[in-house]
């Protein structure tokens, strides 16, 4: 198995509406894509370090599905709409369980 953990960071002018649709989004993505064990999406909670806003973890079947994730469709509309609503940085890592 493989796990994606991801860190999305948002410009000032992103809403915590705009952001709530970005999980919304990565959490529909469960449903329309094989391979995936479990995806969990939410926004950050804490407090004192509220840089990156939006976390995504995602734990695959394998690396072959994890490439068709990358390269799927509706994964590529989601990353439109994180940069039109103002992505400013991520952060990505992937590892074997």
């Amino acid at each position: 198995m493989i796990q994606r953990t991801v860190l999305v960071k948002f410009a000032d002018t992103t809403t915590p509406e705009q952001l709530q649709e970005v999980v919304d989004r990565f959490k529909a993505l469960k449903n329309h894509l094989t391979g995936i064990v479990d995806l969990q999406a939410g926004l950050n909670i804490l407090e004192r370090n509220k840089e990156y806003q939006v976390v995504l973890m995602v734990r695959f079947e394998d690396q072959a599905a994890l490439d068709a994730y990358v390269a799927d469709a509706e994964h590529q509309a989601v990353a439109a709409y994180i940069k039109e609503v103002g992505r400013v940085d991520s952060i990505g890592v992937d590892f074997e369980l």
